[in-house]
């Protein structure tokens, strides 16, 4: 097992060193400079040249991609060019906004799913794997912002009994889980759709290996050989779906953060872009692929709790 932690640590680290590397190239090579839209098109040169001084854009790249990992290290993530404040409150302040939407949105979505994947594979080829899988076609085909909508018209507009949008802070914990249902609701139907398929398809997999047949033939019910033997070895792939949707979610959720009028960093992110704030950019990019590859590794972490094979493999 340390083997198997210790090559996964360094695949995290060597992971970070590249996707940290590609994300100041891809940002820095963007057409615009952030002094000239700042200041406008009738801007003097040297008015420019100023600007790019006090911003610090007019050192070498290599010397500020250093000065921006470094940062990122010591926790400082600069400070942004648009608003003058320090990146790291930024990031702060929409991430209790982003990060609980996700979390209530993944968690939706799998409370969601694995009842529905379980009851269609139990049930293959019957009325009710039938509804589901139709269910699910349904959500895999709907965008999820045409959905955010409807909810707002029925639930907002119609029945007034949630907001439509805002975000009121965490001052009233009620009224913040109130504001963030019906976006999580929007973005966990079609991650649940996704993953009860997964669900469904593994398990039906697995309930026809030879291990199965044998728990049958031991005496074990059809229902105590899924639940016993069948679901466990079912989890690998839903697993590797649930990192991935929750990377997604975190990630992901712009469009529902505007529907919604949500300040989180999907909407950060989009302001900075056409704000030309790179180092806000960069440094929110940066976090959400940190996200994405811890995710990644505690899924892999949770691989080798499941599926004792691949800790005697490392």
């Amino acid at each position: 097992m340390l083997v198997y932690l210790t090559r996964r640590l360094t695949s995290l680290i060597l992971s970070l060193a590249a996707a940290s590397l590609v994300i100041f190239l891809v940002v820095e090579v963007a057409p615009g400079d952030p002094a000239s839209y700042m200041l406008g098109i009738n801007a003097q040169p040297d008015t420019v040249a100023a600007l790019r001084a006090e911003l610090g854009l007019d050192v070498p790249r290599w010397q500020r991609y250093l000065s921006w990992v470094t940062g990122m290290l010591s926790g400082d993530f600069g400070t942004s060019y648009t608003y003058r404040t320090p990146v790291s409150g930024m990031i702060a302040d929409r991430l209790w906004v982003s990060l609980p939407l996700a979390l209530y949105a993944l968690t939706l979505s799998t409370l969601i799913a694995l009842p529905a994947g379980i009851i269609a594979a139990s049930r293959r080829g019957r009325a009710a794997d039938v509804g589901v899988m139709a269910a699910t076609q349904l959500g895999v085909a709907v965008p999820n912002f045409w959905f955010a909508m409807l909810l707002v018209l029925l639930f907002a507009i119609r029945l007034q009994i949630m907001p439509s949008g805002g975000f009121p802070g965490w001052e009233d914990p009620v009224q913040a889980m109130k504001a963030l249902t019906l976006p999580a609701i929007a973005l966990a139907l079609p991650q649940a759709a996704i993953l009860a398929r997964v669900l469904r398809s593994s398990l039906i997999d697995a309930l026809g290996e030879d291990y199965i047949r044998t728990a049958r033939a031991k005496g074990l019910t059809r229902g105590q050989a899924l639940w016993r033997h069948g679901l466990r070895n079912a989890l690998i792939p839903v697993l590797t779906i649930i990192g991935l949707q929750f990377s997604f979610l975190l990630a992901g959720a712009i469009i529902i953060e505007q529907v919604f009028y949500l300040p989180g960093l999907g909407r950060l992110i989009f302001q900075s872009i056409s704000q030309r704030d790179l180092i806000v950019v960069e440094s929110v990019v940066m976090l959400l692929v940190f996200a994405v590859i811890l995710v990644n590794f505690m899924t892999d972490l949770a691989y080798a709790i499941v599926d004792p094979r691949l800790r005697r493999r490392a």
